[in-house]
């Protein structure tokens, strides 16, 4: 499964020139996944990617700066005469959101299904072989960090070890691979007696807006990639613990605790130099990024290699020409 991430807002509270409000999308094989739906989110699609008619919305809380690009991404779907249901999920308080946000966006003539969640449910997606996990996380309000774990993957194949069973049929292989039982030239051949161990999937954690905490510790623990809160610099720690989020240092000894591959700090307050927050979560984290917009960061298996961030790789990679309706419908 290609797995890997892309950076539609990364700033703070209020977007500026060139950061937007919180929006993560992560493409998992055939699957998009959009993680908080800021200001103008559609827009920053439309500058990078094109427009990506996602299968899943995740809201991380009910703070505006999370959820304020919803009615203008969803009237859109509906002019291009999406017929595809919609699964937008979030803390309690979603559907009390959403009786309001209708005034906004109006007729919506695709399903949209919400759905409310507390930490440790998950959303699972078979077909594409994950789960989408979520955690409580320390905030102003009931919030929610969100986990995609891939299932476990069988070992490799010892195809040596299947020619002595007497397997010939190439077919077979793929088969024995797969978890199916074949025949051999001596009786049936079992898949493990020919795989090896199972193999770990990956892991990728948002956090949304949050203290450092024990659940996205124990959520994160050997993760391919962490996104975490880093609003504020040293010197404002105690504003960071008054307002519910993390200061760029706090996030990176929470990655080195939890021995995560490649930490992604966002929502990094305006008044900061960037440069200079990164240097202090460098010092506890080596591997740590302040991602920009239209950023990427690929997620190979693991024996292929590490996460790679890719700077303004959006915009190198557009979503399918097939995955946008052609033409717009009339509006109302």
């Amino acid at each position: 499964m290609d797995l890997s991430t892309i950076f539609y807002g990364t700033g703070g509270s209020v977007p500026t020139a060139r950061r937007a409000t919180a929006c993560v999308l992560i493409r998992a094989g055939g699957s998009r996944l959009l993680l908080d739906c800021g200001e103008g989110a559609q827009r920053q699609m439309m500058r990078s990617t094109g427009l990506v008619h996602v299968d899943e919305i995740l809201i991380s809380h009910l703070h505006a700066d999370h959820y304020l690009g919803l009615p203008g991404l969803l009237k859109t779907y509906d002019l291009q005469d999406r017929r595809a249901p919609l699964r937008i999920a979030g803390p309690p308080g979603l559907r009390a959101l959403f009786d309001a946000l209708r005034r906004v966006f109006g007729r919506i003539r695709y399903e949209l299904e919400l759905v409310e969640l507390t930490g440790g449910e998950a959303l699972s997606h078979p077909d594409e072989g994950f789960e989408m996990r979520c955690f409580a996380v320390e905030h102003r309000m009931p919030a929610l960090g969100w986990a995609l774990v891939e299932l476990e993957r069988p070992g490799r194949s010892d195809a040596d070890a299947a020619r002595k069973l007497g397997v010939t049929d190439v077919r077979d292989f793929g088969r024995l691979q797969g978890g199916e039982a074949v025949e051999g030239s001596n009786g049936e051949v079992l898949p493990e007696q020919v795989l090896g161990e199972a193999r770990q999937g990956r892991k990728i954690v948002i956090t949304g807006d949050t203290r450092p905490c024990e659940m996205t510790r124990i959520a994160a623990h050997g993760a391919e990639l962490l996104v975490h809160d880093g609003t504020f610099s040293d010197e404002e720690a105690a504003r960071a613990a008054e307002t519910g989020h993390s200061t760029a240092r706090e996030a990176a000894e929470l990655a080195a605790d939890a021995e995560v591959k490649l930490l992604a700090l966002v929502h990094i307050s305006s008044r900061y130099h960037v440069g200079a927050v990164l240097d202090e979560a460098k010092q506890a984290f080596a591997n740590s990024y302040a991602v920009r917009d239209f950023d990427l960061v690929e997620i190979p298996f693991p024996e292929r290699g590490e996460p790679s961030l890719i700077e303004r790789g959006a915009k190198q990679q557009p979503e399918a020409p097939d995955s946008e309706p052609a033409a717009f419908v009339e509006g109302e």
